[in-house]
């Protein structure tokens, strides 16, 4: 056989074996397209949405404070002694001046009066020897002597007069007691904790923003702050001081505000969270902050949109048209703002009225079709308060 016949023999072989495979391939391929067309389609899933909404926003600075009174003080002693009486019961409201506890003091009595006799002595004699100064019976030195001595018993009359009523221990302000432990009979050593003693009413609240808020800042400033001692109930204050000075460690200026507290509900050492209007009211889109999933790519949103019809070779092999539902999941990009309670503001990506999944968006990707059930709904509240299930 010829060269040439040898390559043309070849040649069909070769065409033979392409076809064949092209055969089983489309055969392959038809099998494959059957087994999909009878596969069950995914049913819808059942997610909650809400519409975007347009509302006013107050700009609003969150801080967390520490409360301290307006004058606060541990009442001790200057000296020691024993405890004679106890004046006073714990956690009752006191007066300036008020005696609080007393000491023993006779033994210092006594020696008071001791000193006092000496001092009246020296009057006398003074007495004396100016009348027999003016009878020139005496000289000047002599009355410049007793006058000197006198002013000296006079002197020594005075600190013991001191050392008694240390002992007798007042209340330096009017405010409210604390509990004490002290008992009459016991011994106490100068710089003893006694009671401690608080004016709350009004009572200050320390806190910490940043120093670039300092401009919207200023004495006078209205703000509200609150406690989980008294959950749902708001407190008004206002600003009183700023400091001159920047922690130069966090940039933070520390501010102090005054708290009306007529019932004595705040009490020093609490912390309360303070909120602090700035700026103007400003017109937000909102959603709840449920809504949002943050990825490191940016923060995406699935907006439902109506479904369209299927297509042609998506239809039934009886001629019906297979049916849709009424709602379809699509993934879009949001950029959030600032946030207030459980809601988000939202800055770009979305208008209003756009419907939008609030919760299910686990298992959603685009064009999934979706079923909406708002029997349960995620917290969607601008004021959260603290709930106890």
């Amino acid at each position: 056989m010829s060269k040439r016949g040898m390559s043309k023999r070849m040649f069909i072989m070769a065409g033979c074996v392409l076809l064949l495979i092209a055969i089983l391939a489309f055969g392959k391929y038809l099998q494959i397209r059957q087994l999909i067309a009878n596969s069950p389609k995914p049913g819808p899933q059942t997610v909650t949405a809400t519409r975007v909404e347009a509302l006013d926003w107050q700009p609003q600075l969150s801080a967390v404070g520490t409360l301290t009174a307006v004058r606060g003080v541990d009442v001790s002693s200057e000296i020691s002694g024993l405890v004679r009486q106890v004046r006073f019961t714990s956690g009752k409201e006191v007066k300036a001046s008020q005696v609080l506890i007393e000491l023993n003091a006779d033994a210092d009595l006594a020696q008071l009066h001791s000193l006092q006799a000496a001092a009246d002595l020296s009057a006398s004699v003074l007495a004396r020897d100016k009348a027999q100064l003016a009878a020139q019976a005496i000289s000047q030195a002599q009355v410049d002597n007793d006058a000197a001595d006198l002013k000296s018993k006079r002197a020594l009359v005075a600190q013991q007069q001191a050392l008694v009523d240390k002992k007798t221990i007042r209340a330096p302000f009017a405010g409210k007691l604390g509990i004490t432990s002290v008992n009459p009979g016991q011994y106490v050593n100068p710089g003893d904790k006694l009671v401690t003693l608080q004016t709350i009413d009004p009572i200050y609240i320390d806190f910490f923003l940043p120093q670039r808020q300092l401009a919207g800042l200023s004495v006078g400033q209205k703000l509200s702050l609150s406690s989980d001692a008294f959950p749902g109930v708001a407190f008004a204050a206002k600003i009183t001081a700023i400091n001159p000075k920047i922690d130069s460690v966090t940039r933070n200026v520390q501010l102090e505000a005054t708290v009306a507290n007529p019932k004595r509900q705040l009490l020093p050492g609490m912390f309360a969270n303070v909120s602090l209007d700035m700026g103007a009211t400003q017109h937000n889109l909102t959603l709840p902050q449920t809504a949002i999933t943050y990825n490191p790519y940016g923060s995406t949103v699935f907006v439902l949109k109506p479904a369209k019809n299927q297509a042609e070779d998506e239809r039934k092999g009886d001629g019906q048209a297979k049916d849709t539902p009424a709602l379809v999941a699509q993934q879009r990009f949001v950029n959030t703002g600032a946030t207030r309670g459980d809601q988000v503001a939202i800055v770009k990506g979305l208008k209003e009225g756009d419907l939008v999944v609030t919760s299910g968006q686990l298992k959603l990707k685009n064009g999934t079709p979706v079923v909406v059930d708002n029997t349960v709904q995620p917290a969607n509240n601008p004021h959260p308060t603290p709930q106890e299930h």
